[in-house]
């Protein structure tokens, strides 16, 4: 057994106890760990925490490259090895951090794929209504795209929470913030039309009784799942995009600023916690961003 998983639980103790991260944080630093792990057990080295060399890193680095991993990727890996050496710094099991001097690839602003309403209109008509998963399948990218919710606050929404009276919905997302969120006529209707002519006549598990979503075996859904739902819609619907749930979040708030909602709002709507975050929805093309210096700016009149 490789020698640096006798230190995993006292890792996911430090990460929870002392970062106060989420259960998905968590799980995301515990794969970014074990990535490194099959590295060196492809090397078949074995080191001790104190024996981990920056070296050891740096070809970690370069063998992520090889097998070509993302920069964005290797960045978010480097930064999980970072922590779980600081965690052996703080607990005295090493002197020196390995990675302290290892800089990760240069990353540039990335904009992530976004859908024109009129493929979103063609993914959604793909959805056969007629099939057992159909009026689910519709409700979900309906609530995906109508809410702007991340995947896993998707699969976590609770019929408690859904004020649809109001027009609201009570989301947990990162960090269990809960916020309220609009949601409009349309996914209110699917998700009704769903739970009438489905959900209403499943055996549902007890511990899913309160979940919105849920699949065959009367349980909630996984993030797996909601990808390949959407997958194979797309590959229906011949959208030539890589496309994925957040893919729906992003169009949602794109399609917002393209109408003019004011950044407030849509970050409030997002769960951002910095506006920053929600500026990357400001992608506005550069004939719109020619025309408005030409109709505003006093010296080009």
């Amino acid at each position: 057994m490789m020698k640096l998983l006798n230190y995993k639980k006292g890792f996911q103790s430090y990460l929870k106890l002392e970062k106060s991260l989420s259960s998905n944080s968590i799980e995301a630093y515990e794969r970014d760990l074990f990535k490194f792990l099959q590295f060196l057990e492809l090397r078949s080295l074995n080191p001790s925490p104190s024996e981990v060399e920056t070296s050891h890193v740096q070809d970690f680095l370069a063998w992520l490259y090889d097998i070509k991993v993302g920069a964005r990727s290797q960045a978010r890996i480097l930064s999980g090895i970072k922590a779980f050496f600081n965690y052996l710094l703080m607990e005295e099991l090493v002197d020196l951090n390995p990675t302290s001097f290892v800089e990760g690839p240069k990353l540039g602003m990335k904009i992530p794929e976004v859908l024109s309403i009129e493929e979103i209109d063609t993914i959604i008509k793909t959805i056969d209504l007629s099939s057992k998963e159909g009026e689910r399948n519709r409700a979900i990218l309906e609530t995906l795209y109508g809410c702007g919710l991340r995947v896993s606050e998707l699969i976590n929404l609770k019929i408690s929470n859904l004020l649809f009276e109001e027009g609201f919905i009570r989301v947990t997302g990162k960090g269990n913030k809960e916020r309220i969120v609009p949601i409009g006529a349309s996914a209110i209707k699917f998700i009704q039309y769903y739970f009438e002519h489905r959900r209403n006549h499943q055996i549902i598990k007890i511990e899913a009784d309160d979940i919105v979503f849920l699949n065959n075996r009367g349980t909630g859904l996984t993030r797996v799942m909601i990808f390949t739902i959407i997958k194979k819609l797309c590959e229906k619907a011949n959208i030539t995009k890589v496309v994925s749930p957040h893919t729906f979040r992003h169009s949602f708030a794109t399609h917002l600023v393209d109408g003019g909602a004011d950044l407030r709002a849509i970050q409030e709507m997002l769960g951002h916690k910095s506006i920053t975050t929600t500026e990357i929805y400001t992608h506005l093309d550069r004939q719109y961003l020619r025309e408005a210096i030409t109709q505003f700016h006093p010296r080009v009149k």
